[in-house]
């Protein structure tokens, strides 16, 4: 069976070291290195930075080893982490994190403690092992240890602890390989935006539930922010009316030109049909007419042809007026009109005969 290593089963045994089984943290949190006895035990032999790259020992992997403190865990040190695990083509990375003494007593307060902070390493997927209390600087004893091949850091000279660069010696052995760090970005950052905008932090933290005394906030303040809260609140339903009373103008505009346009149309159909009904040449006048030419045929008496013989008269008695009867029409409705008028041809006749 081929073990992480590249090596064989057998071979780790007989070499004393605990066998580096398939890599699973890419499924689970990487060990921690003083609770899974991860320390290798093998013969120790120096490497090169060129054999490494070579890939050689081909029985084990590089042992490489980054420290930090990894406060507010970010990409900046995740980036520095992938960074050392692909120095070499075949590497084992160890993480060391510094306890909370040794970080407040060479750097200063944390925000995570170090419980929180050995989590984090845990659950980055570029980290093998994670060694808990890690020292402030590296002894010869620490690094035959933990069999480390080299460490991994970026360049810049790190003073502290009294020393101008705590990795001088480590790379004045050959074992030190530097790392690139990522502008931008950084636990120092982080905390200065924080800083920055305490007010509005403390502000929502307020809101969310969390007590002054926990925010380590005064009575003074607590008030202001509360008040200041209240205010937005305020301020967002103004907002809020203000876009519903805005949305709702929209949507009256929109029926009111929908409905302009519906009367504009209904308008010109109903003048169109009140033109075509009662328009000059409409079909209420035609009707009309018609109507009007029947009365009058209906009421005007109908003349006796001209070549007619002239009727035999006696001069003793006055001629009878003669009523002409229209066969199969109604009578037409009386008239004072059509009375008198009559009344007159019937008077000029009489006058004729005389």
């Amino acid at each position: 069976m081929v073990s992480h290593q590249g090596g064989t089963m057998e071979k780790d045994l007989e070499n004393n070291c605990t066998p580096q089984m398939e890599r699973k943290t890419l499924t689970a949190p990487a060990p921690f290195a003083d609770e899974t006895s991860c320390l290798c035990q093998a013969p120790h032999e120096k490497l090169t930075i060129a054999q490494a790259r070579l890939g050689t020992p081909v029985d084990r992997p590089v042992r490489v080893y980054a420290d930090g403190i990894f406060d507010l865990f970010h990409s900046g040190h995740a980036r520095a982490l992938m960074q050392a695990k692909t120095l070499f083509p075949n590497s084992y990375l160890l993480v060391g994190v510094c306890s909370d003494d040794l970080t407040h007593k060479f750097k200063g307060f944390t925000v995570m403690n170090e419980a929180e902070r050995y989590e984090a390493l845990r659950h980055c997927r570029y980290v093998d092992e994670v060694i808990r209390d890690a020292p402030w600087t590296l002894t010869p004893e620490f690094l035959e240890k933990h069999k480390i091949d080299f460490v991994a850091h970026d360049d810049i000279p790190y003073s502290s602890a009294g020393s101008d660069d705590i990795y001088k010696h480590i790379k004045e052995a050959g074992m030190f390989v530097p790392t690139q760090r990522t502008e931008g970005i950084s636990t120092s950052d982080i905390i200065t935006r924080i800083v920055r905008d305490y007010d509005v932090y403390a502000r929502r933290n307020l809101q969310r539930g969390y007590t002054a005394k926990e925010l380590n906030v005064s009575f003074i303040n607590e008030k202001k922010y509360r008040f200041q809260n209240q205010v937005d609140k305020m301020k967002e339903k103004v907002k809020n009316v203000e876009e519903r009373s805005k949305e709702f103008v929209n949507r009256v505009e929109e029926k009111s030109h929908d409905l302009i346009q519906k009367w504009e149309e209904k308008s010109r159909e109903f003048i169109g049909n009140f033109l075509e009904l009662f328009g000059p040449d409409g079909a209420w006048k035609q009707m009309f007419q018609e109507r009007s030419n029947r009365m009058l045929h209906a009421l005007s008496p109908k003349q006796s042809p001209v070549s007619s013989p002239t009727r035999s008269r006696s001069p003793s008695r006055s001629p009878s007026p003669t009523f002409l009867w229209l066969p199969h029409k109604p009578s037409p409705p009386f008239s004072p009109k059509a009375a008198s008028a009559s009344m007159s041809s019937m008077s000029e006749g009489d006058e004729d005969e005389k």
